[in-house]
C-alpha cells in the first residue's frame, strides 16, 4: 500500500520562511583603509627624498662644472697675457675656496697645516709638492715655474675635492691646526 502524495500546501512550514542570501554591499574605495594610506605617505617621502638627492646632485655637478671651467679661464688667460703670478695666485685661490668647502680654516692654514689639508685628497707627493709650491710661488718675485704641471696638479686635486666623499676624515686634533 502507498501512501498518498504529499502535496506543497498540505504540509505546515516549521519556522519562519527564509528567503535568498543578500550579500553586503561591495566595500567603498573610499576613503582607504589605514594600510593604504601609510603606503601612500611612505611613497610620498621616497619622492621627496629622490627629489632632494637629485637636487643635491645636480646642484653638486653645477659646482664642479663651474670650479674647472674657472680653471679653463685661468689657463686660457695666461696663455694670452703669459702673466705667471696671476696664473699662481689664481690657482692658488682657487684651490683655497674648494678646501675651504670642507675645511673653515683652510684659508688662513700656513705650511704644515695647508699640506695636510691637500693631502687629504689621494694624490701622490709630486703633486702635492707642486700644489704647495703656488703657496711659496705667489709670495715671490716674479720668476718662472713649471705652469702646466701646476695646472694639471690643480686639475687633479679639483676633481676628487670636489666630490665630499673622497675627503678623508682628520684626526681632532689635526682639525684645529
Amino acid at each position: 500500500m502507498m501512501a498518498p502524495p504529499v502535496t506543497p500546501s498540505a504540509v505546515p512550514a516549521p519556522g519562519p520562511s527564509l528567503h535568498d542570501i543578500h550579500l553586503p554591499p561591495e566595500p567603498s574605495w573610499w576613503p582607504p583603509a589605514p594600510g593604504w594610506w601609510g603606503l601612500a605617505a611612505l611613497l610620498l617621502l621616497a619622492v621627496l627624498a629622490a627629489i632632494w638627492f637629485w637636487r643635491q646632485h645636480r646642484r653638486a655637478l653645477h659646482q664642479r662644472r663651474q670650479v674647472l671651467l674657472e680653471l679653463d679661464r685661468l689657463e686660457l688667460r695666461h696663455r694670452r697675457d703669459g702673466d705667471q703670478a696671476a696664473l699662481a695666485s689664481g690657482l692658488h685661490q682657487l684651490l683655497r675656496r674648494v678646501a675651504r668647502r670642507h675645511e673653515a680654516l683652510a684659508a688662513q692654514q700656513r705650511g704644515e697645516a695647508w699640506r695636510r689639508t691637500l693631502a687629504r685628497m689621494p694624490v701622490d707627493a709630486a703633486t702635492l709638492d707642486r700644489l704647495l709650491a703656488l703657496d711659496q710661488q705667489i709670495y715671490r718675485p716674479p720668476s718662472p715655474f713649471d705652469h702646466a704641471a701646476a695646472i694639471i696638479a690643480v686639475r687633479q686635486w679639483l676633481r676628487m675635492a670636489l666630490k665630499p666623499a673622497a675627503w678623508k676624515r682628520t684626526a681632532p686634533e689635526h682639525a684645529h691646526a
